[in-house]
Order: C-alpha cells, then sequence, then structure tokens
C-alpha cells in the first residue's frame, strides 16, 4: 500500500453542508497544526451523497488507517456513517458533533441521497457529541444515532448547533473531546 505513515493521528475534517467557514471550529482545528486536514468537496450547497462519501474514500486512502480520525459536523455526520457503511474500513475513529437529521421535515435543504439516514454499527470507534437545543437535530434523535452507530454519546446541554452561531469557533472543549479517540 502506498500510504503516508504518521507518527501521529491524522485528523480528516468533514464539513457539512456549505462548508465551515473561516470562523467555524473545524477551521479552528484545521489551523491548529499540520494533522488537521479539510476535505474538500466540489459542491459545498447542493451536495450528492455518493460524491461526498467517494472525498472521504479518497483521503482514508492517502493514510494507514490506523492513524485516521474523521471530524464531521452536522450533514458531515450523515456522510460519515454512509461512509463505514459502504467501505467498512478500520480506522481510528470519529468525532461526529451536531449530527443533523435530513429525515426530519425542517431540513429542507437540497442534499441528494442521505436519506435513509444508515443505522448500522459504525465499524470504529466514534464519539456523538450533541446539544440540548439544536434546531437540526432532537436530542433524542441524536442519542437514537449515537445508539444506532455504537458510539460515546456526549451531551454539551443547550448549545445549539454547535457551530458559529452557538458561539463555537475556537473550541477548545471539541480538542479535549478529540482525545477521548487517541
Amino acid at each position: 500500500m502506498n500510504f503516508y505513515l504518521a507518527k501521529e493521528n491524522y485528523n480528516l475534517i468533514v464539513p457539512g453542508l456549505g462548508n465551515s467557514g473561516p470562523e467555524h471550529w473545524q477551521t479552528y482545528f484545521e489551523e491548529s497544526g499540520p494533522q488537521f486536514r479539510r476535505i474538500q468537496q466540489k459542491e459545498w450547497d447542493a451536495p450528492d451523497c455518493e460524491s461526498w462519501v467517494q472525498g472521504i474514500e479518497e483521503e482514508v486512502k492517502k493514510f494507514d488507517p490506523s492513524v485516521v480520525i474523521l471530524i464531521g459536523h452536522s450533514l458531515g455526520c450523515t456522510e460519515i456513517a454512509h461512509w463505514a457503511q459502504r467501505f467498512g474500513r478500520k480506522i481510528k475513529g470519529a468525532m461526529l458533533v451536531a449530527p443533523s437529521d435530513i429525515e426530519n421535515p425542517v431540513y429542507t435543504f437540497p442534499a441528494v441521497g442521505f436519506s435513509p439516514i444508515p443505522l448500522e454499527k459504525i465499524p470504529f470507534p466514534s464519539l456523538v457529541v450533541a446539544s440540548t437545543d439544536d434546531p437540526w437535530v432532537s436530542f433524542e434523535r441524536a442519542a437514537f444515532f449515537a445508539s444506532a452507530w455504537g458510539s460515546e454519546f456526549v451531551s454539551l446541554g443547550p448549545a445549539g448547533h454547535i457551530n458559529v452561531a452557538s458561539g463555537h469557533t475556537k473550541w477548545d472543549e471539541g480538542l479535549e473531546l478529540l482525545k477521548r479517540l487517541g
């Protein structure tokens, strides 16, 4: 196999719909060191699940999977669940923050192929981080996803969508949570 052999974790950032802007915590993570890299997509505003999942696969293949951690936000969490179901790769882990419930009628954004949300156990350690007042996923539904995926579940209390609008920019607590995956 031709992949980069890292001495530490390699964290692949998986943004959701619209990407993550300059003030978003994912950008803060990306700028915190060379071990963070954002997966780029061709279409951020009207995503196609197949294309997004293939984007994850192309990046993961570049590294020893034992050092790869995926860091998803919002629709990126569903993308990771689809990737895990399709490819079944054993990576080091995934942190899934504020997984959007695209099956809820309030989710009216143009996104193709993300539904139904996979409910199979993810074949690597994972952590779902949720809020009690996220407008894009109920707390109960986030807990349901965590249970179905076999993920550790962490509640941040009332933290909105865990994004810039809810004050999550330089999110040091998120970097601490990431350490749970090794």
